[in-house]
C-alpha cells in the first residue's frame, strides 16, 4: 500500500545555541577526584574480576546507558580504557548522542516537557552532525561507535578530551553504538539515514559478539541499560556459545554485574516467577541469572551512577 508518510523537509529545525541545556561541563569527574563514599560487598569481587581478566587476556564489555553519560563518568571510564581495564564498552543511541554533543558544545540534555509541548524536542540543527558522521562511516564499512568516534577526533571538537567514542577511536579500542530506529532524536531530523544508521549498527553488532567470543574468564557491566543492554548481549552470546560449542569450548566462567536503579532483595542468580514483575526486568534474568547459569558469578548493585561507578573504578586502581 502506498501509505502516507511524513514529510521532513517541513520540520523547523533551530540552533543549539537556542536550547535550554540541563546539563554541562560541570557534571564531570575525572581521575584523581573521584567521590568517595559508596560502599557494597560486591565491588571488591567484581574489581578483583576485572584485574584478573585483564591479567589474562579476557574481555572486559561495560554497557551503560545514557545517563550514564549524564552522570559525568565518561572521564573514569576514559581512564580505565587507557589502563586496560575495560576492552570494550557499548551503549545505546542516546550514550552516543549525549557524547557528541557534551563533546561539541559543552552542554547536553534538553527538558522533554517543555520542547516536546512546543514541538521541538530533538530538533537541533547541529545535533544533527552526528547523522553526517554515521553517513560517511557507513559507507567507509566503519561501526556506529567508530564512525561518530572519528567524527569528532578529526574534527578536532572542543571538548574531545570527555568524549569516549573519540578516545575509543583514537586508541583503536571498540565502542560500539546499538540503536533502535525511531527511539533517539536525530532519527527526526531530515538528514537521518535509516539504512546507514542501521548498517553501521549491526556492523558493530557483529564487533560485539567478538567481544562476548572472549568472555570467558572475563566480566560484562551493565550500567543503567535496561534493555539495549540485555538483549543486545543475550542475542550475543547465543551466537558466541554457538560457535565455541562447535570447538568444544564453552563460555560459561563469566562474571556479570549490573548496576541499577531498582532495589532487589534475595538470590539474584536465581530467575524471579514469572508471578513476580521483576521477573520483566531484563538485567535480572538475562544478566544476572540465566547467563551465568553454567558456572559464572553474578553481582547486583544498586545505587545512583554518579556514586556506584566511582566506587567501582577507585576499588579497580587502588586496591
Amino acid at each position: 500500500m502506498p501509505f502516507k508518510k511524513f514529510d521532513r523537509s517541513k520540520l523547523n529545525l533551530l540552533p543549539l545555541s537556542e536550547r535550554q541545556h540541563d546539563l554541562d561541563m560541570g557534571c564531570l569527574m575525572y581521575p584523581g577526584a573521584a567521590p568517595a563514599g559508596f560502599s557494597h560487598p560486591s565491588i571488591p569481587a567484581i574489581a578483583n574480576a576485572v584485574k584478573a581478566a585483564k591479567k589474562s587476556g579476557a574481555t572486559v564489555l561495560m554497557m551503560y546507558g545514557g545517563h550514564v553519560v549524564r552522570s559525568g563518568c565518561a572521564p573514569l571510564m576514559i581512564d580505565l580504557m587507557k589502563k586496560g581495564y575495560i576492552t570494550h564498552f557499548a551503549t545505546n543511541g542516546a550514550g552516543s548522542i549525549h557524547d557528541f554533543e557534551l563533546s561539541m558544545i559543552g552542554g547536553t540534555c534538553e527538558s522533554v516537557a517543555k520542547y516536546i509541548s512546543e514541538g521541538q524536542f530533538g530538533l537541533w540543527k547541529e545535533t544533527g552532525h552526528l547523522n553526517e558522521a554515521v553517513i560517511v562511516g557507513a559507507a567507509e564499512g566503519l561501526g556506529f561507535g567508530e564512525a561518530v568516534g572519528k567524527y569528532i577526533w578529526e574534527n578536532n571538537f572542543p571538548h574531545k578530551d570527555i568524549s569516549l567514542l573519540a578516545n575509543a577511536y583514537h586508541m583503536g579500542v571498540p565502542a560500539t553504538v546499538h540503536v533502535g530506529i525511531g527511539s533517539d532524536i536525530v532519527h527526526e531530523q531530515p538528514n537521518f539515514d535509516g539504512a546507514a544508521a542501521g548498517k553501521a549498527s549491526y556492523e558493530d553488532f557483529l564487533i560485539y559478539t567478538q567481544s562476548i567470543s572472549n568472555l570467558e574468564g572475563g566480566v560484562f557491566l551493565n550500567f543503567g541499560s535496561a534493555v539495549a543492554g540485555p538483549e543486545v548481549y543475550l542475542k550475543a552470546l547465543a551466537m558466541a556459545r554457538n560457535a565455541a560449542h562447535q570447538k568444544g569450548e564453552k563460555i560459561a566462567s563469566i562474571t556479570t554485574a549490573v548496576f541499577d536503579l531498582l532495589e532487589i532483595d534475595g538470590d539474584t542468580q536465581v530467575t524471579p516467577p514469572k508471578s513476580d514483575p521483576r521477573y520483566y526486568f531484563r538485567p535480572w534474568k538475562t544478566i544476572l541469572s540465566r547467563s551465568v547459569s553454567d558456572g559464572g558469578v553474578s553481582h547486583y548493585i544498586s545505587g545512583e551512577h554518579a556514586v556506584t561507578f566511582p566506587a567501582l573504578y577507585n576499588e579497580i586502581l587502588n586496591s
